[in-house]
């Protein structure tokens, strides 16, 4: 359970202690727009905590993801070395269900599966209160390493593919709202961090949509673009024509990024063969002028939870910024994480 903060509406302001947001909007703009909604979340009756996570003695970083960091059934706070802050996460899949079962998936107890129904109104208010406890207290200041003091993103990721969820429009429109009261809207990122199997379905279209609105992003997964190479990293069938066919219908909605994980197994790099397809993949992904906003590549950070997991170890970070730099011979940006 959430722990109670006393007369939330007496914090309720834009006093920022060690927050810092990536955009360049008007700080000063955001503030009013937090004034005229004072009321606003002074009646959500939202309880959280003003002083760190549960555990405040171990502070956030890149090689713990936990989905139960803030003791909050949707959402969670992690510092993410891609976004190069603090991104607060949005668990649909809390059932730690998904339709895929990547080999370097830190998700604990996997399944397959989809996300179960998602309780708007409580996903709601734990947004909200979270929000209210990150910009108002010391939450960065007693979680966060000093480097990575930043609000970058809400983020649609957690313990499964978040498309599956039945609710995903209407989640997009939820977290709308919470940016609009908040005066964050266009200040900070909404990402959805996806394996693209399901973003075709027409709510998912209608919320992606909606996404772009609300300076959005995509990271669609591509391990692999080999059928077998799928099979074996993602355990997935989805052919590479496919996922092709959604990514051409996704980036052309929200701006999107290809997300990348390259890594050993047993001691061996990518196979010369897996890697040209994937140059072609996105070679292909140019000559069709997909809008792609660039690559997001990177290695093992964390360990995997899967049967896999002694078989995989981390490529050296030489071999993954030369693969980078044959990405950006085709003209595409490249977000390199090693």
């Amino acid at each position: 359970m959430a722990m109670q903060v006393p007369a939330l509406a007496a914090v309720i302001g834009y006093a920022v202690t060690g927050v810092e947001l990536q955009s360049a909007c008007d700080q000063h703009d955001n503030a009013r727009k937090m004034s005229a909604n004072y009321s606003i979340l002074a009646q959500c009756g939202v309880q959280w905590f003003n002083r760190g996570m549960p555990d405040s003695a171990t502070k956030l970083s890149i090689f713990d993801h936990s989905r139960a960091s803030a003791g909050l059934r949707y959402v969670y706070p992690v510092v993410s070395r891609r976004a190069g802050g603090v991104s607060v996460g949005i668990n649909l899949n809390t059932n730690n269900a998904c339709n895929w079962r990547c080999i370097y998936c830190q998700v604990p107890d996997l399944r397959h599966g989809s996300a179960p129904p998602v309780d708007l109104p409580l996903l709601g208010n734990e947004l909200r209160g979270f929000l209210a406890g990150l910009l108002q207290g010391d939450f960065m200041a007693a979680n966060v390493p000093a480097e990575a003091r930043r609000l970058n993103d809400i983020a649609l990721s957690g313990n499964g593919e978040p498309t599956s969820a039945a609710e995903f429009e209407q989640v997009v429109e939820l977290i709308g709202q919470v940016l609009g009261e908040f005066g964050l809207t266009g200040s900070i990122k909404l990402v959805l961090i996806t394996n693209g199997s399901l973003l075709r379905r027409p709510g998912v279209l209608r919320g992606l949509t909606r996404m772009a609105r609300l300076n959005g992003e995509v990271w669609f997964k591509l391990d692999s673009a080999t059928p077998a190479g799928r099979l074996r990293i993602n355990h997935t069938r989805q052919t590479p024509g496919a996922a092709l066919e959604n990514l051409r219908a996704t980036a052309r909605l929200c701006p999107t990024w290809i997300q990348t994980a390259l890594f050993e197994v047993d001691g061996l790099p990518p196979s010369a063969a897996e890697l040209q397809a994937f140059l072609n993949f996105l070679a292909r992904c140019k000559d069709e002028a997909i809008p792609l906003q660039g690559v997001l590549l990177y290695g093992l950070a964390r360990p995997s939870l899967q049967l896999e997991a002694g078989r995989l170890s981390a490529l050296p970070g030489p071999w993954l910024e030369s693969f980078a730099a044959e990405i950006e011979v085709l003209g595409l940006a490249v977000n390199l994480s090693t």
